[in-house]
């Protein structure tokens, strides 16, 4: 069973038990987290696809750590005009883990009860 969630305006193809860095999120080390906007759910064959979002369907996970991404080096020059800088980056990231992929329930379709005719009299 996967799913597919919008975490930080990305978009994630999750399972249970997976480890993965998303954009840092607003949560302390050990919190869990439970993210709403399921774009997709997949599971025992069955494919619900969200028009935006998959209602009552969520994701919970839990904070393992908040770490840095590689620098990337930014460096920009203007040949003979003397004119160099070099800056350096390093984008936050925080690794969670995935514990449980709530699935949205099946809803069944109540019948109308048909209401008995009125004789004319």
């Amino acid at each position: 069973m996967y799913a597919i969630v919008d975490i930080g305006g990305k978009q994630f193809k999750v399972e249970k038990d997976q480890k993965l860095y998303v954009p840092r999120l607003q949560a302390e080390i050990g919190d869990t987290v439970t993210f709403d906007r399921v774009l997709l759910t997949s599971g025992d064959g069955d494919v619900k696809v969200g028009t935006p979002v998959v209602n009552g369907a969520s994701v919970s996970a839990k904070v393992l750590d908040h770490v840095k991404g590689d620098k990337i080096i930014v460096f920009k020059k203007k040949r003979r005009k003397g004119y160099r800088v070099k800056n350096g980056h390093r984008q936050p990231y925080t690794q969670i883990a995935i514990d449980s992929l709530g699935a949205a329930k099946k809803k069944r379709a109540k019948k109308k009860a048909e209401a008995p005719a009125e004789e004319a009299a």
